[in-house]
């Protein structure tokens, strides 16, 4: 009887596999018949149909060469101010690697550099921006993390608290800079495309009275980018329907990315900023650091964690300190380890060197 119910088992499994077999190749053979649709060049099956390559036509090279530098102001009766031009450029990504091509994408930058420049205040500091849309596409800057007035706050999809500005049109923003900390602003239109191909740029206030005094103090904002190496096309990097295969710190791949260099004793900032959509672990060798503030608030002595890895998610900032007391060439890398790739070959992506000179 055990025999005979294995054999009758056995019946049953080979008719379903026929079955099932008979299926999948009725399947196989519709979806043959079926017209498959074309891969946007280079860059595979991960892009939706829909999604246009940012447009590149008359586009020129960036004149700069490194982003988020400070941005000048002029002082008119007590009030900082600034002048910021959303344009596109196109912006080197990577030079050319070892077998790796030299890489440019085609980016929406304020002032030509990605990030866009810094502005660094003090806290209490009137500040105007006069803002100036020189995109083929409509935009506004949002104030990220920062407690401005309701009309200078930027979300202008919906148009909550102005309308967009569109292509030629100027915009005024103002807005007194408290509290001290990390920020950044970046485009509040289309941000699933604006922000991810370059709209976002460091904004650092300054306490009235440092508690503390360190000798280097580096701003790393992070970001993804999906690239077409061959021709320079660019697609905003969205997950799950337009991955990248690029990822950048302050604009730049490694081998780009420039180095930090400190002496031996020295205390050194960094400011993390995740200013894509996607998650970044960021892992320092050689040495520990602390979590000094988030999202631009100082955490209390008492609750500083002592880390190596810290993950930044979209739209967070990091403070962490570190006295260098480990001489020698250190990686401080993402560890998401396709995120250390550039197109899928290794080494690339969100890979820097801090330098300890004894």
């Amino acid at each position: 009887m055990r025999w005979q119910a294995v054999l009758t088992a056995g019946a049953v499994f080979v008719a379903l596999t026929v079955v099932l077999t008979a299926l999948g190749g009725l399947g196989q053979a519709q979806q043959m018949q079926m017209p498959m649709p074309e891969p946007s060049p280079g860059v595979g099956m991960g892009i939706r149909m829909e999604e246009q390559p940012v447009p590149d036509k008359g586009v020129p090279k960036a004149t700069e060469t490194i982003g988020g530098q400070p941005l000048k102001y002029r002082l008119v009766n007590g009030v900082k101010v600034f002048e910021l031009v959303a344009r596109p450029v196109k912006w080197k990504i990577q030079s050319k690697y070892e077998m790796q091509p030299e890489v440019w994408a085609t980016a929406w930058t304020y002032n030509g550099t990605v990030p866009g420049p810094m502005i660094r205040v003090t806290e209490g500091d009137r500040v105007r921006v006069v803002f100036k849309n020189q995109l083929p596409a409509p935009t506004s800057i949002h104030w990220h993390g920062l407690p401005v007035p309701n009309a200078m706050d930027g979300v202008s999809q919906p148009d909550l608290t102005q309308k967009p500005v569109m292509p030629g049109e100027t915009f005024t923003y103002e807005f007194v800079a408290r509290p001290a900390g990390a920020f950044f602003y970046h485009s509040h239109f289309e941000t699933d495309r604006q922000i991810n191909i370059g709209l976002f740029a460091p904004l650092i206030i300054d306490p009235k009275r440092p508690s503390r005094k360190v000798d280097k103090d580096v701003v790393l904002m992070l970001n993804e980018w999906r690239i077409d190496p061959a021709t320079g096309k660019t697609w905003p990097a969205m997950p799950a329907m337009s991955e990248p295969n690029y990822f950048t710190i302050n604009g730049k791949a490694f081998p780009d990315i420039p180095t930090i260099t400190v002496k031996k004793g020295q205390r050194v900032r960094l400011r993390f900023v995740g200013a894509g959509q996607f998650l970044h672990p960021m892992h320092l060798h050689g040495m520990f650091f602390k979590i000094v503030a988030t999202d631009g608030n100082p955490v209390p002595p008492v609750a500083q964690l002592t880390k190596d890895t810290l993950p930044v998610t979209p739209g967070e900032r990091y403070d962490v300190e570190f006295v260098a007391d480990n001489p020698g060439k250190w990686a401080l890398h993402c560890h998401v380890l396709h995120h250390v790739a550039n197109n899928d070959v290794e080494p690339g992506g969100l890979l820097m060197v801090v330098n300890v000179v004894p």
